[in-house]
């Protein structure tokens, strides 16, 4: 049998995309972040809010939705991330590569959060997709039931909606009960 090595990775894209389907990482900033798998409370949440927003983008025909694990290249350098669910507008310029995985910008994310990423999606990734122009970022949280939105604003985030058990998009113009 011969081995044959091929060369090093040279940057931590490289090193990113040679990590195995599924894997939960994500490349924020030239530094990966692993994760380990969701909790039931999490991905039950992350199911019903999901087909409730795809039966209204599928319905209306805006665009599509796809949940984690699922890759977003927001560059092609030094951030790739798998926001729990990603809404892709028909009018989005960007579109899904070849490799299967979304190169640009989304139109709207939802992160659930889990016990021990909270301040992770909170900060680092609200920072991220705001940088990035993101237009609109929520943030659930399954124990509290708690959806936090933000829309981007002059580049930058304002908070539009704080609500227990319902999601109000202002870029899909509908309120998502959960």
């Amino acid at each position: 049998m011969e081995i044959i090595v091929g060369q090093p990775p040279r940057t931590i894209m490289e090193v990113y995309e040679m990590l195995p389907e599924g894997t939960l990482a994500e490349l924020i900033d030239n530094q990966i972040y692993m994760s380990p798998s969701p909790s039931f409370f999490h991905q039950d949440l992350l199911f019903e809010i999901s087909l409730t927003i795809r039966k209204h983008l599928k319905s209306s025909k805006l665009g599509t939705l796809v949940v984690a694990p699922f890759d977003v290249w927001l560059d092609q350098s030094k951030n790739a991330v798998q926001p729990d669910i990603v809404v892709i507008l028909e009018q989005n310029p960007a579109k899904i590569d070849k490799a299967g995985r979304f190169v640009g910008i989304p139109d709207l994310l939802i992160e659930i959060l889990s016990p021990n990423n909270k301040e992770h999606d909170l900060h680092k990734k609200k920072d991220l997709y705001e940088k990035f122009g993101v237009q609109e970022y929520w943030i659930v949280d399954p124990e509290t039931n708690i959806a936090l939105g933000f829309a981007l604003k002059d580049k930058r985030y304002i908070k539009i909606s704080e609500e227990i058990g319902k999601i109000s998009s202002e870029l899909l113009k509908a309120n998502f009960n959960f």
